[in-house]
């Protein structure tokens, strides 16, 4: 029995809490380390003593958002087909997926970093930045640039390992490289002196350790074909199977711009607790995408395969799983808020700003975990409409529109409560959602056993 095919079985035969437990842990520790590792730029730029700093910070968070939009949608739009082909015991299919996907990559990286040099200074006021962060946030962003084709690229090969069900060896290729910011971080803030700008290098020379420590991981250092096949079918499933994980990203990075410009109305400190807000809830987040992306290749094989009994169950035992999670996080960060923020920047005026945003969001913390699930199983289904409506419910059906309603009738209450409102509304739209996707499952398994 081939090493392909020794997965295929276990995918398909082994127990579904442990197989998903198993891909999912190195998941996970990916994604802490990858929140921990933005979270630093934040946590050393703060100790500068300076507000107006830590929010040039914040204002790249939807630059960032962006380049992990599409590097996940090449990612999971060519991971998504790799399982299924795999499952199918196609790994010629696959391989060729794999390459043309991360050329693609690649050259949009290029693209997008090319753009952000021609036009830095406009790009930085859309972003959020007022006239007084106006500067350093476009010296942050400007290094930024440079690495954004390797960052991205990075995400598709992360993605595409781990759809494979090699989620151990992605995990150590973006680990690699997260804890290497974390080093160079306050060596090349405080140590040089280097301020915003230091943040910016260490940022991109850790990410471009990772992606060549991903090529070794992968096999592409090695001397061998590359398997490109620019077709109709490359591009279908792309589309198809990464259009949910674009939106969603893209979404989120929309209404991060969105936020930042309505802050602009208040000051900078409201910027600063903003992005530090954000950057605690990504923790209780991130641990549960992880484990989600233990389930989808689980959830990949078994549908290439038409084993829609082991998918339904999956998917229930994630959902439980994730929510429950998301309720004991949530409960500790709300009775810890105050001093989580005090942690990025003990400013009276941040730490006034940030707290009750951050209390309102742990009280509906716990939907997180039906809204996260639903969306991955229609992904992995190939529901690309629905899967796509769905990933942009939450921060772009609902919070943007509801930031601006809420903002403007309520002041600074609106921003502190417009997340956890749209977060409510989400999770009463995945319910039926939900129920439609368990009766299909159902029927499925029900037609493929006659």
């Amino acid at each position: 029995m081939t090493k392909a095919e020794k997965k295929r079985y276990e995918m398909l035969n082994s127990n579904i809490p442990l197989l998903v437990s198993k891909l999912a842990v190195p998941t996970i520790i990916t994604m802490l380390i990858s929140a921990f590792y933005n979270m630093a730029d934040t946590y050393f730029i703060g100790e500068l003593d300076d507000t107006l700093a830590t929010a040039s910070v914040g204002v790249a968070m939807p630059l960032m958002n962006i380049v992990q939009a599409i590097g996940f949608f090449f990612g999971h739009g060519s991971g998504n087909y790799m399982s299924h082909a795999l499952g199918r015991g196609d790994t010629e299919a696959a391989d060729k997926m794999s390459d043309t996907s991360l050329i693609l990559s690649f050259s949009f990286g290029v693209l997008i970093s090319v753009l952000g040099f021609v036009f830095i200074e406009p790009f930085v006021i859309f972003l959020g930045a007022t006239e007084l962060i106006k500067e350093s946030s476009a010296e942050y962003i400007s290094i930024l640039l440079i690495g954004i084709p390797f960052i991205m690229s990075a995400f598709t090969m992360n993605n595409q390992i781990r759809f494979k069900g090699n989620a151990f060896s992605g995990m150590i290729g973006m680990a690699a490289g997260s804890l290497l910011n974390v080093v160079l971080d306050p060596i090349f803030i405080t140590i040089l002196k280097m301020g915003v700008k230091g943040a910016a290098i260490a940022t991109v020379a850790s990410q471009i350790i990772s992606f060549i420590i991903l090529l070794f991981i992968t096999g592409r250092v090695k001397v061998r074909k590359i398997e490109l096949s620019f077709t109709q079918t490359i591009f279908s499933a792309l589309f198809r199977y990464g259009t949910p994980s674009l939106m969603r990203q893209a979404v989120i990075g929309i209404s991060a711009i969105c936020m930042n410009n309505i802050a602009k109305g208040y000051d900078e400190p409201m910027i600063a607790a903003i992005s530090i807000v954000q950057k605690i809830t990504w923790i209780g987040v991130s641990v549960i995408i992880g484990f989600g992306q233990g389930f989808q290749p689980v959830c990949g094989f078994n549908v290439g395969a038409k084993r829609y009994d082991r998918v339904r169950f999956a998917y229930k035992f994630c959902t439980v799983f994730s929510s429950i999670f998301m309720l004991i996080f949530g409960a500790v960060v709300f009775m810890l808020s105050d001093n989580l923020i005090a942690v990025f920047r003990d400013d009276p005026m941040v730490i006034s700003d940030g707290t009750p945003m951050l209390r309102f969001q742990c009280i509906t913390a716990v939907t997180q975990g039906i809204i996260v699930m639903t969306n991955m199983l229609l992904q992995n289904m190939g529901k690309t409409f629905l899967s796509s409506f769905f990933a942009m419910a939450r921060q772009g059906l609902f919070y943007i529109p509801i930031m601006y309603i809420f903002s403007s009738a309520f002041g600074m209450f609106g921003i502190w409560t417009a997340q956890s409102a749209a977060d409510i509304l989400t999770a009463l739209l995945s319910l039926p959602v939900m129920f439609m996707l368990l009766k299909e499952l159902r029927e499925k398994e029900e037609t493929a056993t006659i």
